[in-house]
């Protein structure tokens, strides 16, 4: 049934008019709302070279950075919707900021439409074993946490960040209080939970993995939905009875709204192709990020699914940048 899906998807593309981009003679540009060298860029670079093959068109990244990703998919909202514009689309851009902004440059359910998830990217919560010595798992820090309330606290890359939200997200599921210290930047914040000067800090696997290896960083939990290879000795927050903590980040990809069906449709299978590569899949690994690839309809259910928690997030913690 999925094939014959697949199959009919297709077929529909090939006879949309406009869809024969290399006969345009036009690129498809692929926006990323981040600067460069991060994972959302990493996310969209690592495709560029297969989507060219696959479609027999060429693939510019545009960074286009700022305002948490909003400068990056409001020029998206103002694209023309025939599938040469897309954007990496992040927790943060399709989460978070419609949680935290009561006013945004653009609104990710009715200017953007949903063409797949392109890869997970399993969280961690970190501790400084320096600065609490007497916590050995995560049931020691919950146990810890309530026995000193306001006594601990965690670092993130600024208000409002994923970090922030994962952070009262944990408040909220285990009942204890924790210091918010928001920094200017993910760097700034590892930096002074290695230094000490911070005790807890949320993070991407990725991001703190070569600290955990090297003692620096103790790792207690991670979100995935199975206990990962390079962490075997950590538990999921899942397999500890936390399963509204074990969702873990993800990057996705996203058309102007009003972007037809068919090429959406065909946009994605270009996606899943790429992605079932085992090049492009190593490459990503290697960045602690895992290939997806679901349908249009899965990604966007996804989307409207995460603003909604992330809403509930910042009201419990009162939390608004407007």
């Amino acid at each position: 049934m999925q094939r014959r899906f697949l199959l009919s998807a297709l077929a529909a593309a090939s006879v949309v008019p406009g869809m024969s981009w290399a006969q345009a003679g036009k690129p498809i540009r692929l926006i990323v709302p981040f600067p460069p060298g991060g994972a959302t860029d990493i996310s969209g670079r690592v495709l560029q070279e297969p989507l060219q093959r696959i479609l027999g068109q060429t693939v510019v990244i545009d960074n286009r950075a700022g305002a948490g990703g909003s400068i990056g998919m409001s020029e998206l909202a103002r694209s023309a919707p025939d599938g040469l514009t897309l954007a990496v689309a992040t927790l943060s851009t399709h989460g978070v900021n419609p949680a935290v902004f009561a006013k945004l440059p653009y609104d990710p359910i009715k200017d953007t439409v949903g063409v797949t998830e392109l890869v997970k990217a399993p969280g961690v919560i970190v501790i400084n074993p320096t600065e609490l010595p007497m916590v050995h798992s995560f049931a020691d820090l919950v146990k810890y946490l309530k026995a000193n309330p306001g006594k601990v606290s965690y670092a993130t890359p600024g208000n409002g960040t994923i970090g922030h939200m994962w952070g009262e997200l944990f408040k909220s599921a285990t009942g204890t209080a924790m210091v918010h210290i928001p920094y200017r930047g993910a760097g700034p914040a590892l930096n002074d939970v290695l230094a000490g000067q911070v005790a807890v800090y949320f993070d991407q696997v990725a991001s703190s993995l070569p600290y955990v290896k090297q003692g620096k960083l103790k790792a207690l939990a991670v979100s995935w939905n199975a206990r990962l290879e390079s962490l075997p000795d950590v538990p999921t927050y899942g397999e500890l009875g936390y399963q509204n903590l074990n969702d873990p980040s993800w990057f996705g990809l996203v058309a102007p709204a009003g972007t037809p069906a068919p090429v959406v449709l065909r946009i994605q299978q270009a996606v899943a192709q790429a992605l079932a590569e085992p090049a492009v899949a190593q490459r990503l690994a290697g960045q602690g990020l895992y290939p997806s690839g679901t349908s249009p309809q899965a990604f966007s259910k996804q989307i409207v699914s995460e603003i909604a928690k992330m809403k509930k997030v910042a009201a419990y913690a009162k939390i608004s940048l407007d």
